[in-house]
């Protein structure tokens, strides 16, 4: 499944301790790059695609399984805690949103 397939896509969306599903329409994708200017850190397999979105006061890790499996995945943030550990299906999205300062997106890992 191609990361441009939005129709079929879906999002599990942490933020500020609560989680929600809801499908991801075309603006919400245009936010991420997934081809990803940001260094891959964190442990998940290479076939989860991570990358980073700021705003003026937040910013919100994604990380993309398209590991053909489920894989229980969470957002890594330096200077506080993790985003909650979830299952994210093939072919969703996990995110994670946090205050810009003085956090640092450090990627995905597996839990």
């Amino acid at each position: 499944m191609r990361f441009n397939d939005i129709g079929r896509r879906a999002a599990i969306v942490v933020a500020a301790g609560t989680v929600a599903t809801g499908l991801l329409g075309g603006s919400a994708m245009a936010a991420g790059d997934p081809a990803g200017e940001v260094e891959v850190l964190g442990n998940a397999p290479s076939c989860v695609k991570v990358w980073v979105t700021k705003g003026r006061i937040t910013q919100t890790g994604h990380a993309l399984n398209d590991c053909d499996k489920s894989l229980n995945l969470k957002i890594v943030w330096a200077n506080g805690s993790d985003g909650e550990c979830s299952t994210v299906p093939d072919g969703w999205e996990l995110t994670s949103q946090v205050a810009k300062l003085p956090r640092r997106f450090d990627g995905a890992s597996t839990c």
